[in-house]
């Protein structure tokens, strides 16, 4: 039997759990020329605010409970941004990064018992993290000093076997963030190989779930029974390159989104042991002309959104919450870097798609986003990634 076929075979047999209760959502789709790029009329007035610039890619920002911003720069470091407002360098060991293309420093987060323990988690690139002792990709957990001066390795990796393109980097992922149980998701690229999102036998192109103090497969991973232990961590496959996790407040529902191909950016609702359609075998050995989500594959779950044509290469995703965001409350922002700022989708509990527009603040004049990220207090915090050192750490709030 195939690899594709197995694969295939596989979540035929084990079903579709869904993640935290959630159901499998609507198929609704949407062009991107058929997007509303007006916001509602009731739309807040928000007030932008650059807290830190001078930045390189910067790629994630992370809130602690004391009001304090972590943030990561791809090509390596980290710098917090104090309460009051004071920017400054954490020192941290990154003498084996490997950041090359799309790979580097990449997903960051918060422990949620940050407080106890202060305990935070990277995805990055290194150069000794491979099977065979080139680049590879890595989870790594680190503590940081109260004065927020330096960081120190504590699980080293606390995830590893993580394929990298070590020709390029491209498609190497690596959103990190926590669902409702509190477990540790990763979401990985395919590192531009045509067989590697439909592979069980590989952590590439795929959405990870792990138990965050030892890095080991989360109780209930959907192929806990099968004999390859590289499997036992997988959550959902045949994905592209999933750089954007959010969990939905009040349902506990876990979305991802990735970069299409030649169309279709995506948002997916995740479900145990779902296969999401990315099969780029094609005529060639990385094919990019066949569809996000292959219909052809059985049980193939399709997107609750997708751009169409054209994309406009998604990122970083965040839900917003509370009642100081007025008609915005609940909405998912997505990062844009295509044609730049950040779109916004209003989704039912059950995933279907009830309108979406373009965040009219953040159009056009900030270039790339990266990563949208809701603050602990309620603010809304963006990382640009237009490079050359122009990059900024953007405050988002709603006007009086």
């Amino acid at each position: 039997m195939n690899t594709r076929r197995a694969a295939r075979s596989t979540a035929l047999l084990t079903g579709l759990v869904l993640l935290a209760g959630c159901s499998a959502g609507s198929s609704a789709t949407s062009d991107a020329d058929e997007a509303a790029t007006a916001a509602p009329s009731d739309a807040p007035a928000l007030q932008v605010e650059v807290l830190a610039d001078g930045l390189d890619h910067p790629w994630d920002v992370s809130q602690a409970p004391d009001g304090t911003l972590l943030l990561d720069e791809r090509g390596g470091g980290f710098t917090a941004v104090l309460p009051d407002g004071t920017v400054q360098t954490v020192a941290a060991d990154l003498d084996d990064l490997w950041a090359e293309g799309e790979t580097g420093l990449m997903g960051l987060v918060l422990d949620p018992d940050f407080d106890a323990q202060r305990r935070f988690y990277t995805c990055m690139g290194v150069a000794d993290g491979g099977a065979d002792g080139g680049p590879g990709i890595e989870v790594t957990a680190w503590t940081v000093d109260e004065g927020w001066t330096s960081a120190t390795r504590v699980a080293d990796p606390l995830v590893g076997g993580i394929p990298v393109n070590a020709d390029s980097g491209r498609h190497g992922g690596c959103r990190l963030r926590f669902d409702a149980g509190g477990q540790l998701l990763i979401g990985t690229g395919d590192n531009a190989r045509g067989t590697n999102p439909q592979d069980l036998s590989t952590l590439a192109g795929k959405l990870l779930r792990v138990d965050p103090q030892t890095g080991q497969p989360s109780a209930g991973n959907p192929f806990l029974e099968l004999t390859d232990p590289t499997s036992h961590a997988i959550v959902g496959y045949g994905h592209r390159n999933v750089q954007g996790i959010a969990v939905q407040p009040g349902t506990d529902a876990v979305y991802t989104a990735e970069q299409g191909s030649q169309v279709d950016d995506e948002v997916n609702l995740a479900t145990d042991g779902g296969n999401y359609g990315w099969d780029p075998v094609g005529s060639g050995e990385y094919d990019e002309s066949v569809p996000m989500t292959d219909t052809e594959i059985p049980g193939a779950v399709p997107a609750v959104w997708s751009s169409g044509d054209p994309t406009i290469a998604v990122s970083g995703i965040t839900f917003l919450t509370g009642e100081q965001w007025g008609s915005y409350d609940g909405l998912l922002l997505l990062g844009v870097q295509k044609d730049t700022g950040v779109l916004a989708l209003r989704l039912a509990d059950d995933g279907s798609l009830v309108e979406q527009f373009r965040i009219p603040e953040l159009e056009g004049d900030y270039g790339r986003v990266r990563s949208p990220q809701l603050g602990g207090d309620g603010a809304l915090y963006l990382t640009t990634d237009n490079g050359d050192g122009t990059d900024q750490l953007l405050r988002v709030t709603p006007g009086s």
